[in-house]
């Protein structure tokens, strides 16, 4: 599918600060994974392309259209900030109902109902957003954003605060969201979640973008770093001696239960291991990728291929 969201030779400064730095992305149907750490631009990034903030150099389009050029375009875009943008002395039934008339939408009651109802949180609906906690102020905020059904979502750090089943919950949404055809940007810190919304990645570091793709594509991209596998045998030390003389094997580390290993190709060390196993008399317990998670790619990017 076509990209809805283009971003090109994007860059945002402030005085001499600069946020975002010659950045060129293009984001389409589905879910969207943002990431970096503290002062990485993701926010800033997110805020450009909401038209909240105009580029310093190089342009956004959203659906074909200048968000800022074309203010009609809002009705098909929605922002869910981190910061606590929210009315503290109004009901979250009243600030979900609030975003439904500010967008002009048939029957912002009812909106406001399906809004609530979608993020699990009917019950407390009539407290004052003053008295939620910052997960529960997190869901009134993407209540308030889906009331409009919009074709773009751009959420920073949208689970912060909310439990694991509040968690769970937000990231199943998102997940049927993103299927459903809609545009979702999600800028997280939390690997570990990112990792179970969406196969997509884009990595921020110092403003720039540090890699693009699914978290497989970008490890593979990385030949300069060995794979490193967790090894449980019946006997560690007579397999570590084993896979010292094993081709693509290159560096082999005992520890108290189990082996860490450096291989070249995790794959080609996976076909091997089963005849070694065999040939030493040593029974396999478990075998594990260790660094092929999202957080391992991502300490590689920020540590600068180090």
């Amino acid at each position: 599918m076509s990209d809805t969201i283009v971003v090109d030779e994007l860059s945002k400064w402030f005085g001499p600060k600069v946020a975002v730095s010659e950045v060129t992305i293009g984001f389409g149907p589905g879910v969207t994974g943002l990431l970096g750490p503290n002062g990485a631009g993701k926010t800033t990034l997110m805020r450009v392309i909401a038209g909240l903030q105009k580029p310093s150099q190089g342009s956004v389009s959203i659906l074909g259209e200048d968000p800022r050029a074309h203010p009609g375009i809002y009705q098909k875009i929605a922002l869910v900030p981190e910061d606590e943008a929210v009315y503290e002395r109004l009901s979250a039934r009243r600030f979900v109902e609030l975003a439904a008339r500010l967008a002009k939408v048939d029957d912002p009651p009812g909106r406001a109902q399906r809004a609530l109802e979608t993020v699990d949180l009917v019950g407390p609906a009539g407290r004052l957003l003053g008295g939620f906690s910052k997960g529960m102020r997190q869901r009134a905020k993407v209540a308030a954003a889906l009331v409009s059904d919009p074709d773009v979502l751009l959420l920073d750090e949208p689970l912060n605060g909310a439990d694991p089943v509040q968690r769970a919950h937000l990231i199943s949404l998102f997940k049927d969201l993103g299927s459903n055809g809609r545009t979702l940007v999600v800028s997280s810190h939390v690997l570990a979640e990112v990792e179970r919304m969406t196969e997509r990645v884009v990595a921020m570091v110092d403003g720039r973008l540090a890699a693009v793709g699914s978290v497989a594509d970008i490890r593979s991209a990385m030949t300069d770093r060995p794979r490193l596998v967790f090894i449980e045998a019946t006997d560690n030390r007579r397999l570590g001696a084993a896979l010292m003389s094993t081709e693509g094997v290159i560096g082999v580390h005992i520890e108290p239960s189990r082996l860490r290993v450096e291989a070249s190709d995790a794959g080609d060390l996976a076909k091997r291991l089963p005849a070694i196993a065999v040939a030493t008399g040593v029974g396999l317990n478990r075998v594990e990728p260790a660094d092929e998670s999202l957080e391992s790619v991502f300490r590689y990017l920020v540590e600068g291929g180090e």
